[in-house]
């Protein structure tokens, strides 16, 4: 049985107004949104019960207006609000590296170059969203949100930014995650937060699933199922989602803004090749959909590669159709690469790659032909990590290890002095364990 944990103290209110701290010109003043520029628009989410285009009215009860507004802008440029510049300036812009390390190792003419967002306060790239999403609840008079979470980086993540903004959070995280990444939780009730494995037994939609299958392992699918349960019963919660839709993959666009202006600083123009980790789709979005844009609007040629887990292959061996975010049928209907909202993945050391689905924006441009997928086992990516921190020295995120393993590959074929980006997501030091067999 699983028990309740006791809510925190209540987290003071915060004024949302900014504070007057001083914020880089380098952190993006404008979320960048590809819908602008995509040839052929998303097709659209659907109501589950009517399978009739969604409305902005079918999104309130989970979502903030604002967020609402931003699913289904087609504007180029959504303005950040300053409150929230503030607080990217805690960790923004986050470093462009070049791996002059790891090239020698390779012995590769390459130039292989790092977006590393493990600077952040929560070691990933999870709370570029998080703060928005918390942020636009906040404004709208919400006390409370419920998450779900995979290995953890997100749960965390929307914990520290209710920390900051004066918001209960409450995280269902994968059970598979939930005990092998204990200091992960941890990390979560440090900021406030509290967190459930999933299945649990606190939901209609978790006893059901245990009741089906008592020793799951669980998945993002069944965790979302019960997030969204508990947020539709309180009239106080919203859920906050931390991939997938349409308002993360906007939030993110930072990464792949800061990216494009570093290397014009660094004197090399466009990429040959973007690589990112994929499992819902946000830091992958992030990245490479910034230079989608340009590619798209002023003819270049970047190729951009989604590198996801052998394990998890929604865009190499999933269909594009329709399908449900989550388990339960709960949520809106998706036009998404999917393995089928039933599917359980393997309990893969890349906890934050196991959904069955992606991102919708994602598989539109995969379905269209301007972005690549590639499937990476677990062992080369976590071959791939372990060279990556022999080199560089940062020990990558499990997640990341596939973006690292894709271009690692690629990187040992180039005869010629080609530009390679990749996505460093976040950290692994959370992650150490997972690490253990290639060591």
């Amino acid at each position: 049985m699983t028990t309740p944990q006791t809510p925190p103290t209540a987290l003071p209110v915060r004024s949302l107004e900014p504070t007057g701290a001083e914020v880089p010109s380098t952190v993006p003043t404008h979320w960048y949104n590809l819908a602008a520029d995509l040839p052929e628009p998303v097709p659209p989410h659907l109501h589950p019960g009517t399978r009739e285009p969604l409305t902005p009215d079918d999104l309130a009860p989970l979502f903030p207006l604002a967020l609402v507004q931003q699913e289904v802008t087609t504007e180029r440029y959504v303005e950040i609000p300053q409150t929230i510049r503030e607080i990217y300036a805690l960790w923004r812009p986050s470093p462009l590296v070049r791996a002059r390390r790891l090239e020698r190792a390779l012995g590769t003419p390459a130039r292989i170059y790092y977006k590393y967002e493990g600077v952040s306060p929560v070691g990933s790239h999870k709370p570029n969203t998080a703060v928005a999403q918390a942020y636009y609840n906040a404004l709208e008079g919400t006390t409370r949100l419920t998450t779900e979470t995979g290995a953890g980086q997100w749960g965390a993540s929307l914990s520290f930014a209710g920390a900051l903004l004066g918001l209960d959070v409450e995280v269902w995280q994968v059970r598979a995650s939930y005990d092998s990444k204990p200091y992960r939780r941890a990390q979560m009730e440090v900021y406030g937060g509290i967190c459930h494995p999933s299945p649990s037994d606190l939901t209609e939609a978790g006893r059901a699933m245990l009741a089906a299958d008592p020793e799951t392992t669980g998945s993002l699918g069944m965790a979302i199922s019960e997030a969204v349960e508990t947020a539709a019963k309180d009239p106080a919660a919203h859920y906050a989602l931390g991939s997938v839709l349409n308002h993360v993959m906007l939030h993110q666009s930072v990464i792949g803004q800061e990216a494009l202006v570093q290397l014009d600083e660094a004197g090399e123009g466009a990429p040959d090749v973007v690589f990112g980790c994929a499992g819902g789709g946000s830091n992958l979005a992030g990245l490479t959909f910034p230079f989608l844009g340009r590619n798209l609007r002023e003819g270049t040629t970047t190729r951009l590669v989604a590198c996801e887990p052998a394990a998890c292959p929604s865009l190499t061996q999933g269909e594009y159709r329709y399908d449900f975010g989550d388990v339960a049928g709960l949520t809106p209907l998706l036009k998404m690469h999917t393995l089928g909202k039933d599917f359980v993945p393997p309990a893969i050391h890349a906890g934050g790659l196991r959904y069955h689905g992606m991102s919708p924006m994602v598989s539109h441009a995969v379905h269209l032909g301007l972005m690549d997928a590639v499937a990476v086992d677990q062992d080369e990516a976590f071959t791939a990590g372990t060279l990556f921190a022999r080199s560089e020295g940062i020990i990558p995120a499990p997640e990341s290890t596939h973006a690292v393993a894709a271009a690692v590959a690629h990187a040992r074929a180039a005869t010629e002095p080609e530009v390679i980006v990749l996505g460093l997501s976040g950290n692994g030091v959370l992650d150490l364990p997972a690490y253990a067999a290639y060591v």
